[in-house]
């Protein structure tokens, strides 16, 4: 066995496909699938079973999976750390996060780095929702990953770096700009404006409304929070939405108002990394420096 075989079974129980992961390594699905089989030569057992919809490990593929997975990790952050070493501070952090992620928490961080750092270089991969980043992160193909943080995730581990209390995006001649905070009773027959269907930030908003008692209509849903706050603009409708950074509820002269929501619970947001004491130096400090300049 090899470790190319041993990377590509790996990648295989995560995605749940022979041709997802040949269409990922570019090859045919023939050279994934002899990759397994050698495994299950030399292993003298079933490492998979085929389902309507794909193919799953089975018992003793899980355990494979467990260790090859954990393994991986190790020598792909042995083999980081000696190129740090080789090369000095001329590595590469390589992150996921969406769109709105970068501008509104990272991008003073980034430059920051960037001055501490001016050899080393940033990749930024942009996910959907913080299912797909614990994803990425599994498969061992990112350092950190910026998302809701939320419950227990096995293999992952999550650190809160920001609380954002909620907020709803009116329009600015809407009625509801008089008010000084909004009160859950008045989110009851407004027309909303969802968050995107996958996404943490609004399995967290829906636990919340449920507990609350809340039921909301809505016919529109987005596909990020940025999008949200654009349609409350152009009168579309009404968002409740993470306060963001360098929103100005206040400001009385653009054409949006983020009026407070102080019932309902904030959001945390943070980081996520498959393990803090294998994350390379450079990692730790783009981390770090997002944890120091980034909003609290």
């Amino acid at each position: 066995m090899t470790l190319d075989d041993l990377r590509v079974f790996v990648a295989v129980c995560r995605a749940g496909s022979l041709s997802a992961v040949a269409r990922e390594l570019s090859c045919t699905q023939s050279a994934v699938s002899q990759h397994v089989k050698r495994l299950e030569r030399e292993t003298k057992v079933q490492l998979l079973e085929r389902h309507p919809r794909g193919v799953a490990p089975t018992a003793a593929g899980r355990l494979l999976r467990a260790a090859a997975a954990d393994g991986i990790a190790g020598l792909d952050v042995a083999l980081r750390r000696l190129d740090e070493l080789a090369h000095g501070e001329a590595g590469s952090v390589r992150v996921t996060t969406g769109a709105t992620t970068v501008r509104h928490f990272l991008s003073e961080a980034v430059v920051a780095f960037r001055g501490r750092y001016p050899k080393a270089s940033l990749e930024f991969r942009t996910e959907t929702s913080s299912r797909s980043c614990f994803d990425a992160l599994a498969s061992n193909t990112l350092d950190l990953a910026w998302i809701t943080v939320g419950g227990p995730i096995q293999g992952i581990q999550q650190r809160r770096v920001a609380e954002l209390p909620w907020v709803l995006a009116v329009r600015a001649d809407d009625p509801l700009t008089d008010r000084t905070h909004i009160d859950t009773a008045d989110l009851v027959g407004i027309r909303h404006i969802r968050l995107p269907e996958d996404s943490s930030s609004r399995a967290h908003l829906d636990a919340a409304f449920a507990k609350l008692g809340i039921h909301v209509t809505s016919d529109t849903s987005v596909a990020d929070w940025e999008t949200a706050i654009l349609l409350a603009e152009l009168g579309l409708g009404h968002a409740v939405v993470p306060a963001l950074p360098d929103q100005r509820g206040t400001d009385k002269t653009g054409p949006i108002r983020f009026l407070p929501i102080p019932d309902l619970p904030p959001l945390s947001v943070g980081w996520a990394v498959r393990r803090w004491d294998d994350l390379t130096p450079l990692a730790r400090a783009f981390a770090d420096s997002v944890a120091l300049d980034g909003p609290r």
